[in-house]
């Protein structure tokens, strides 16, 4: 300890995947002028390398590579070499990520590419052994080749990189052609219904074999569609298709059973061995998915899925102030002695270690019976550990059990001779006893970055879960959590989101030197959040917000020739190319968002000219919403909102009076995805007031709390039935 470590630039910045390579005998630079001006002034070749703290791959590429005295030489002689960590820099791994796609035919982290010293790539991949296979070359190999060719071939890198980049540009473009106008709302609505159809999977849920990923944004598609198609059997199937898959993952490995929230990815068809990292954008979006599973479904099986993910973000990704953290790790060291970290350590148990921890005898069971015999069977224990060789290379889970609830409780229940209620409570006792001994455990390491995008999206996930299942605490929590992002990543004096702060010395909360400016991803996400945390706590603040925040969106990243939004602001010399992104993945794109976002605005703004906009956005992107939708299907679903244009649901009433309770309860209990409702309060010096003229022409019937509809600010008659505007929300 007394001899202090080497240490490289890295030492200086705030992320935590930055941090993590700052010991690397690598002499890492930043992304930033510094580099550059390195890479020109001595002719040298940029190596960079971009990936995210909780990311597998990277931290096997560090182990080998970037922590090798050997390689390392090799790097700092011939490159200058930058780190970037993609959650903090989406847009330099957007530009280099798409030069690797089209020149690799695949993608994914740890990205590494290599420019010449004005930032142009000519050569990348992903990972790299450090030595060379039967099959790869090693990465020490490509460091050596590149030197070499840069030695002999200068003037021809250079001229192919300019190709590149030509080429890069064409072929990223998304515009308008023409006169083009919205696609035809139902056309696309089916074929992109059709398209996940034959990807589902009819045994497990999911739309593919594997890898199996979440995909929230496949779900909330299948909810709208079945919305506007209710009666029909292709409704039917999308209800059943969202459902199966929402339940499937619950009851997998992908789902904690012991300490809540979900893995990213399942390696296999089953849900069954995931990759264990948890990230904060799929708990948001998940808690959105099981809130409208339970408000379409009423099973309280997917409001308990709610009440588990944010118990898992209060509890694990929650910074004092309120923000939420990133992301957790997939790897972590299995007991506090150990030198080496294991994918899925602290998640993972042996048959022996269960039958220790509970082995009581469970009184009015089948005789002998004890507590572990029950957990067991019922998670799909196995003496010799119930996990796949094939999915697990690295024999890191030899011998362990992922649990996955292998039965339904009354089988379980059934098997042993117990009431499935007392079942339920003695699967609770299993599952606070290792909950206990887990936390003895190593945990995995703690990405505690706080991005406004992953915010806004965690936001939601409270808001809607708050308004879908009348819990006032998750709405709070997300108040407290939009109020984190007004004070540290919100610059009144300029009205503009920033990227990304982080968790300091002493659990204060910290910014960069030069803090990160918002992308167009923490805008939409950002203003969805404010959106539906004031429609699930009435507080016109968070729309005043959401609507300055809208214009200064349009200020910053519409592009005016080709239509829609960029996901980067022009000015940035660094960036080589000004992307719109054209893919819903993990997250949606921002675009498929932004329609929503325009039309809700409309609404709450009368601003018209917003609908306008969001109907270029769709115009944009036409070509490949008709061709491939199943790409885009949050821009399908906006599709059809804005075809069959937003309710204004208008509730007059105090709104502490239980009858206008009562009829915020029913609105928020009905799955409707083209309403956004409001409460005109008799406030008419208040913010809705004075942005919408027309609610002081509706008043109260009969002096109770009453709800008008209204399409484009015209009204229907005045409803004070509960039942009576229950039949008028249905799509």
């Amino acid at each position: 300890p007394s001899i202090p470590r080497h240490a490289n630039r890295l030492i200086n910045e705030k992320s935590p995947y930055l941090l993590q390579h700052a010991h690397n005998p690598v002499d890492w630079y930043p992304w930033g002028q510094e580099a550059f001006d390195k890479a020109k002034t001595e002719n040298k070749l940029i190596f960079l390398s971009v990936g995210y703290s909780t990311c597998h791959w990277c931290h096997v590429m560090e182990e080998e590579s970037f922590k090798s005295k050997e390689i390392g030489e090799i790097m700092n002689e011939h490159f200058v070499c930058i780190k970037v960590d993609r959650e903090e820099r989406p847009d330099v791994d957007k530009v280099y990520m798409t030069f690797v796609q089209a020149t690799s035919g695949g993608g994914g982290w740890p990205m590494s590419v290599w420019l010449t010293p004005d930032l142009k790539p000519f050569a990348g991949g992903t990972y790299f052994p450090p030595e060379d296979g039967v099959h790869r070359v090693g990465f020490r190999t490509v460091l050596l080749r590149i030197a070499e060719q840069w030695k002999e071939n200068k003037d021809a890198l250079l001229e192919s990189s300019q190709r590149i980049l030509e080429a890069l540009r064409h072929t990223s473009e998304i515009r308008v052609q023409g006169q083009e106008s919205p696609p035809p709302a139902k056309e696309v609505m089916d074929t992109c219904f059709q398209q996940l159809s034959r990807s589902y999977d009819e045994d497990y849920g999911g739309f593919s074999k594997s890898p199996k990923f979440p995909t929230p944004v496949n779900l909330n598609f299948l909810f709208t569609y079945w919305a506007l198609h209710q009666t029909t059997p292709e409704g039917a199937r999308a209800l059943k298709m969202a459902l199966h898959t929402l339940k499937m993952m619950a009851h997998g490995g992908l789902h904690d059973h012991i300490g809540q929230g979900f893995h990213r990815y399942s390696t296999d068809q089953h849900w069954h061995v995931p990759h264990f990292e948890k990230m904060l954008y799929d708990q948001g979006q998940l808690a959105a998915m099981y809130s409208k599973a339970f408000q379409i479904s009423g099973d309280e099986f997917f409001a308990d899925i709610v009440r588990d993910i944010l118990l898992y973000v209060s509890r694990d990704l929650s910074d004092q102030a309120g923000g939420f953290y990133s992301a957790e790790d997939a790897d972590s060291y299995p007991t506090t002695t150990s030198t080496e970290k294991r994918e899925g350590a602290f998640c993972v148990w042996t048959a022996k270690e269960l039958r220790a921890l509970l082995p009581d005898p469970v009184e009015g069971a089948t005789e002998g019976t004890t507590l572990g015999d029950v957990f067991m069977h019922h998670y799909g224990v196995e003496e010799a550990g119930n996990v796949d060789p094939m999915k697990d290379p690295h024999q890191e889970l030899k011998g362990k059990n992922v649990l996955i609830a292998r039965c339904p409780p009354e089988l379980t229940a059934a098997r042993f001779g117990l009431e499935p209620g007392r079942l339920s409570v003695l699967l609770q006792e299993c599952q606070q006893r290792l909950s206990s001994a887990r936390a003895q455990r190593p945990r995995p390491h703690l990405d505690t970055k706080m991005l406004a995008a992953w915010n806004g999206l965690m936001i939601s996930g409270f808001a809607q879960a708050g308004a879908t299942l009348a819990e006032q605490g998750y709405v709070s929590r997300a108040a407290q959590a939009a109020a984190f992002l007004r004070t540290h990543l919100f610059d009144p004096d300029s009205g503009r989101l920033l990227r990304s702060c982080y968790r300091g010395k002493h659990n204060s909360v910290e910014q960069s030197a030069v803090p990160i400016q918002g992308f167009l991803e923490d805008y939409v996400f950002v203003i969805q959040a404010l959106f539906d945390l004031y429609e699930a706590s009435l507080e016109q603040g968070w729309l005043e917000w959401a609507l300055h925040l809208q214009h200064m969106q349009d200020k910053l990243f519409w592009d005016p020739k080709g239509f829609a939004y960029f996901s980067t602001e022009a000015g940035d010399p660094s960036l080589l190319l000004r992307l719109k992104d054209d893919q819903d993945g993990a997250e949606p794109t921002p675009n498929s968002i932004a329609v929503t976002n325009l039309l809700r605005a409309a609404c709450y703004s009368g601003h018209m000219d917003w609908v306008e906009k969001a109907g270029k956005i769709l115009a944009a992107f036409s070509e490949r919403l008709q061709k491939i939708p199943i790409t885009l299907p949050e821009m399908v679903r906006a599709t059809a909102v804005f075809h069959h244009t937003l309710k204004q649901v208008v509730i007059c009433g105090d709104p502490q009076g239980e009858d206008t309770k009562e009829m915020l309860h029913c609105v928020r209990s009905v799955f409707s995805p083209n309403k956004v409702l409001m409460v005109a309060d008799g406030d008419s010096a208040g913010f809705l007031y004075r942005q919408l003229p027309f609610l002081a022409s509706l008043e109260r019937k009969d002096g109770k709390a009453t709800a008008y509809i209204c399409s484009n600010f015209t009204c229907s008659l005045p409803v004070t039935s509960v039942q009576e505007l229950r039949g008028m929300l249905s799509p």
